[in-house]
Formats: C-alpha cells, sequence, structure tokens
C-alpha cells in the first residue's frame, strides 16, 4: 500500500471514530486528502423539488437555481433535529428555447424546512416556500433584460456596459453572494462584469474585470454571446476572437468566510487561452479573481488558474467539464461544481459522464494579477497548454452527483434510462450551512441546485405564455450531502461560519 494510501486510511478511521455512531453511514460515501487534512462526504442526506411550474409574485415562471446563498442568521436547528432557515436564490436568464427574451432579472428569497435521512425516502426532505421576489434594476428603476447585449451601453458613474436592442442594460446572471448590509453581489456571463445591488435590488457599482476577460470582435468590446433576441441580427463573427467564449462568463461566485474577498471564476479557458467552443478540449486553463472588498472601492488583489477536470465521453473524445459554481471555505480552498454538458434529464443522452464537486485549493498557485497575461494580446495557455511560469491551484476530486447508490436511495437516477428521476441537466448551485451538531462541529450540510433553463409546459414571462415543445416538466431540485470538514476551513483559527459567503 502507498504512503499516502495508508495515511488516508488511518485519517478516514479517526475521522469515523469522532463521529456519534447515529450519524455514521456504514462508510463515508467519498473523501479527499487535501493539504493534510481530511474531506469526508457521508453522503447524500436529503432531496426537495419544486414544481417546473410554479410563479413569483409577478405571476411569471420562477425558474430555479443558476446559484444560492444562505442568510446565517435565519438557519436554527429544532429539537426534532430539522432545520429551517432562509436562502436566495439567483435564476437564470429566463426561458430562451430559441432566443433571449425581454426576462426582467431577479433575486428571489426562499424559505427553507429540512428534515435530514441517512436511509433515504421521497424526495421530501427539503421543502422551498417562496418568500420575496427582487427585481435587480438600474438606479432609475428601468429592469434588467435578459436580452442578448448586442450594443454597448453608457450610464454616468460606471464602466461601459452590455446593452440589448432595446436600450435596456443586458444581464446573463449566474452567481450570488449576500453582504451583511443585505446587499449582493451578482455576476454576468455578458460582461462578464461584477455587479453590486442594494438590497432592494438597484444597481449600486459594476466591476470591469481586466482586459484579457473582455470579448472583443473586430478589435472593440463585443458583449454578445450568439443568442440574438427574436428578429435580431447574430453577431459578426459569431466568436470573440480574445476574452470569455460565448455564454462561459463569471458562472462561480463566492465571498471568504471572513467577508473581505469577493472571488469570480469563469466557467471555461477565454478564448486566448483554448477556450474556442464548448466542445473544446483544451479549454481547461479557467481563471479565478479575488477582489478585495473590505473598502468602499473593490481592488483586484488576486488572479489564479484553475485547471478544469476531463471526462472521457461517450465517443471515446476526452473533453473538459466546464465549472458551474465556486463556494470558499477559507481565503484559499474552495467547493467547485463541474459537469459535462448536454447530458441528463430528456437529452439525447439520459446519462451523463461527469458530476463532481471537486476541491481546489490556491495557497501555492501563482498569482498572476497585474501581470502580462492581463492583457489580452499575452494567452497565458495557447492552445490550451499553460505556461510554464504559472503554477496552477492543485485539485481535488470529493462528491460524485452521480454516485448511483446515493441517488438510489431517494429514487433518483443518472440515466441510462429517462424520467422524471433521473438528474436533469444542468447543475448549477451551492451553498453550506453548519449541521449545529455539538457532537459533531465539523459538519455541514452541502446544498447542490440545478438550473432548469425554466423548463415547463405551463410557463409565463414577460406578458407571455409559453410551453416547451416537447411538454416536458423539469423540476427545480435541491439534493443535501452531510460533510466532515477539516479545522481548517474556519477563518482565523474559529469555527467555520454559518455560510461561505458570510462571517
Amino acid at each position: 500500500m502507498r504512503l499516502s494510501s495508508l495515511f488516508l486510511s488511518l485519517a478516514l478511521a479517526v475521522s469515523c471514530l469522532s463521529q456519534p455512531p447515529a450519524l455514521l453511514q456504514a462508510q463515508p460515501a467519498s473523501s479527499a486528502l487535501v493539504n493534510g487534512r481530511l474531506f469526508v462526504n457521508q453522503g447524500l442526506v436529503g432531496v426537495g423539488r419544486m414544481p417546473a411550474s410554479a410563479r413569483d409574485h409577478f405571476g411569471e415562471t420562477i425558474g430555479s437555481f443558476s446559484a444560492l446563498t444562505c442568510d446565517p442568521s435565519a438557519w436554527k436547528r429544532v429539537k426534532d433535529g430539522s432545520y429551517s432557515g432562509v436562502f436566495f436564490m439567483q435564476p437564470d436568464r429566463g426561458y430562451n428555447n430559441e432566443h433571449t427574451t425581454n426576462w426582467r432579472a431577479r433575486i428571489f428569497t426562499l424559505g427553507i424546512s429540512f428534515s435530514p435521512s441517512t436511509k433515504g425516502g421521497s424526495q421530501d426532505q427539503v421543502r422551498i416556500s417562496l418568500n420575496a421576489t427582487t427585481l435587480l434594476t438600474e438606479p432609475d428603476g428601468t429592469p434588467f433584460t435578459a436580452l442578448e447585449a448586442s450594443s454597448i451601453g453608457t450610464r454616468p458613474g460606471f464602466p461601459i456596459l452590455p446593452q440589448a436592442h432595446n436600450g435596456r442594460l443586458s444581464l446573463d446572471a449566474e452567481g450570488i453572494v449576500r453582504l451583511q448590509d443585505g446587499s449582493f453581489f451578482v455576476s454576468d456571463e455578458y460582461g462578464p462584469y461584477l455587479y453590486k445591488f442594494s438590497p432592494t435590488g438597484a444597481l449600486l457599482a459594476a466591476l470591469r474585470p481586466p482586459e484579457a476577460f473582455i470579448p472583443k470582435r473586430k478589435g472593440a468590446d463585443s458583449f454578445a454571446s450568439n443568442s440574438p433576441g427574436a428578429g435580431q441580427p447574430a453577431p459578426v463573427p459569431a466568436n470573440p476572437s480574445v476574452g470569455r467564449q460565448n455564454n462561459q462568463g463569471f458562472e462561480g461566485l463566492s465571498l471568504s468566510p471572513d467577508g473581505k474577498t469577493l472571488f469570480a471564476l469563469l466557467q471555461s479557458a477565454t478564448r486566448q487561452d483554448g477556450g474556442t467552443g464548448s466542445n473544446s478540449a483544451v479549454r481547461h486553463n479557467s481563471r479565478l479573481l479575488a477582489y478585495d472588498i473590505s473598502t468602499a472601492t473593490p481592488v483586484l488583489k488576486g488572479e489564479y488558474v484553475l485547471q478544469l477536470p476531463t471526462y472521457k465521453a461517450g465517443s471515446g473524445a476526452i473533453l473538459v467539464a466546464a465549472q458551474s459554481e465556486i463556494l470558499a471555505l477559507n481565503s484559499t480552498q474552495f467547493l467547485v461544481l463541474a459537469r459535462d454538458s448536454g447530458n441528463g434529464l430528456s437529452c439525447a443522452t439520459p446519462s451523463s459522464f461527469y458530476r463532481n464537486v471537486l476541491i481546489y485549493d490556491i495557497s501555492a498557485a501563482t498569482n498572476i494579477a497585474g501581470s502580462k497575461f492581463d492583457e489580452a494580446s499575452t494567452p497565458l495557455a495557447p492552445g490550451g497548454v499553460l505556461d510554464a511560469s504559472i503554477i496552477p491551484a492543485a485539485r481535488s476530486e470529493f462528491i460524485d452527483l452521480n454516485d448511483a447508490a446515493q441517488l438510489s436511495k431517494f429514487g433518483l437516477h443518472n440515466g441510462p434510462t429517462d424520467g422524471l428521476n433521473n438528474l436533469s441537466e444542468k447543475w448549477e448551485a451551492l451553498t453550506l450551512v453548519p449541521a449545529l451538531d455539538p457532537l459533531a462541529p465539523n459538519d455541514y450540510f452541502l446544498f447542490v441546485g440545478n438550473d432548469n433553463d425554466f423548463i415547463t409546459s405551463k410557463g409565463y414571462q414577460d406578458s407571455q405564455s409559453y410551453a416547451h415543445p416537447a411538454g416536458m416538466e423539469n423540476d427545480s431540485m435541491l439534493l443535501v450531502f452531510r460533510l466532515t470538514l477539516p479545522v481548517q476551513v474556519a477563518s482565523a483559527g474559529t469555527p467555520a461560519p454559518t455560510c461561505p459567503e458570510l462571517h
């Protein structure tokens, strides 16, 4: 037996002995050893659904979990072992089966009730209620739109902004964090930009990333994603020459536990770094930005390379799994959700080849912020080959969402047959809350949410009804895993906060 394997076995044994018998499964579902610290996945302990046809306070289809965060002050454990809390949900850009639409970006406040089960059961351990809907608007109250960013918008006090043909600012919201004062940061795919909104949803600030991130066509800023609205022309050329690839912007957003650093992660590599399309086999060198937000004006203080995992597709091709969310455990370690695309519920291929929550560690990675690589003219990974001067973040696989044994406990599966209990294609949201168990102080619940693309046969948005052409109902879903995390996930030697987005 290799020494590393022996150490992992001993560490697992110690971890299991430290847990009360009532909490233990036969053995952990999975584990990862990172910098000598053990991360343990005790397995799936809950599932919840919200009907795909559910509507919000404006009478429009809710959509689902493009991103998720929690209110730490509201998370409570009840004497019977159940929990209640308040989460904040960021939906995607509305129903766009053929074209982008005039969907108004918004944030949902959810009431969450949770009764964990190690034995499995029906899919009702998580109960979700919609408490509030907050529209995201410009300072004057004009709503954002999800329509293709076909032009450049100018607003006093802001950088140039992605704008649609109807004059509204375009937003393809993907990530969310909530600050202690109730304001929000939201990450965007069009820019890719980071936006700050007031507790009531009014735009306060916009962060433009380094030029290496900005999509350009014919040498000029061009925020289009080749997803035009109905009757609108497609961009020429279809893909930008440099910057983020179409629909591959800031998919991941998180805040350090001390609340001082905002992290934003590209879904995959920039065009100049090998990100040449959704099926690119060389798009694995993604970029992570770290902003100091401890003062009124955010300052970029870090930039790192996170190499995305690869998987073997049904054709035998080796492809890159793009990331869908990041969650900061501390200032150097992160959970990152990565997955394949085009596979799952009602897809041509019902089985996913890869869905995993990984652990990344940037403690030994090269900080390239402010370097030549922030200029679009200097790729850090031409053709997908990382520059020899750059050390990427360390990476370990942790939670396999496609684990058949775990899914089957709750009547779910990952193909090969289809049906409503087959996992949907897109899993894009993460948030972490403590188990609040005095016998297991390092235990947490990881909530993982899907993005259902607003797919329903009874949809309504922008004053119009719609129906998926195949009559499909793609419910919003949450999967919950119980984790045992090492002490080092805490900040400054104190117990880890209720939510990694807040301290």
